[in-house]
């Protein structure tokens, strides 16, 4: 696939030099650190109230718990080689550590995708479909969505893991802050162009199976609509309450991705600073954001978490 540089060998490990430009790398660092700690902790609590509370087991939380997994995925295999290198100063990165952590990055990336789409189904059918809701969704078809969810995952990976790790490599270095599938391509000496289309082939797939914003944006038009045929204000701010969380969740994650494509379309080229930029945020806001808003948001897991602190601290008392 492309052309081969005669000069290509098997490396065997990367030096990171996408914060090279940066001034101020240990602040950018212990924010990153301290992003990563809070995402760690809201989603380890989410995770366990829900786990240890049976009367949680129903659907939406089992997504909410399945997200919970693949935020701390999705921000570990970025935030901790962005952590080393501004804090600890160590830029390298052994080629089989880089190829994980990319794997798994686009891992909990597509996961993410398709969790949300899930989770936008669920509170399509819980607003629509009340009195069938659990005869639509139940535990079992939840399991099975999640357990398809992570095979389509892994399947649609498999094509750009193949891609990235037989690329023929001219010299170590990820111009980019982690490893990803476009710093790997770009470290490579081949035409880069026919390995990026593979991306896109399976961006088309997933669109196909449902994973995408307009299949979200689909199920809450049908939420909309059937919330202003409710003549109950009350019911209807009840039914809009339900879906903060998911509407807040949704944009966050796809707001960096809309607005690079949105400048790409408008013919505005981000240069390298600007693209890490967008990465940082891109692989830190979100999975922060999804915990600390459905453990805020959501009242039966904010009840848990204020009841399990009084309870600590009467104790001490």
């Amino acid at each position: 696939m492309g052309t081969n540089n005669n000069t290509a060998v098997r490396v065997s490990e990367f030096i990171i030099t996408g914060f090279d430009h940066v001034s101020h790398q240990k602040l950018l660092g212990s924010v990153i650190l301290i992003a990563y700690v809070l995402i760690l902790f809201f989603c380890s609590t989410n995770f366990s109230i829900i786990v240890a509370d049976r009367r949680l087991h129903s659907p939406m939380y089992v997504f909410i718990c399945n997200l919970a997994i693949v935020d701390i995925i999705f921000s570990t295999s970025s935030c901790i080689t962005m952590i080393v290198v501004l804090l600890a100063e160590m830029k390298r990165i052994s080629f089989y550590s880089c190829f994980t952590s990319m794997f798994f990055y686009h891992l909990g990336d597509v996961t993410s995708t398709l969790t949300l789409t899930w989770m936008a189904v669920d509170r399509m059918l819980a607003i629509s479909l009340p009195l069938r809701y659990n005869s639509i969704l139940t535990s079992r078809r939840c399991i099975m969505s999640i357990v398809a969810t992570w095979i389509i995952a892994m399947i649609a990976l498999s094509t750009t893991a193949e891609a990235a790790y037989n690329i023929p490599y001219c010299q170590p270095i990820i111009r980019y802050v982690f490893c990803d599938y476009a710093a790997m391509i770009r470290a490579g000496c081949a035409n880069p162009i026919p390995y990026f289309s593979i991306p896109s082939l399976v961006g088309w797939w997933l669109w196909l199976l449902g994973g995408h914003f307009s299949l979200i944006f689909l199920t809450y038009v049908v939420i909309v609509w059937t919330v202003l045929r409710l003549s109950d204000k009350g019911s209807k701010k009840k039914m809009f309450s339900t879906c903060i969380s998911h509407i807040i969740v949704v944009s966050v994650y796809y707001a960096p991705k809309l607005i690079s494509v949105l400048l790409t379309r408008v013919g505005v080229n981000l240069n390298l600073t600007e693209r890490n930029a967008v990465l940082i945020v891109a692989s830190t806001l979100p999975p922060l954001i999804n915990p600390i808003t459905y453990c805020l948001t959501t009242k039966e897991l904010r009840t848990r978490l204020v009841n399990f602190f009084t309870k600590n601290r009467v104790e001490i008392k």
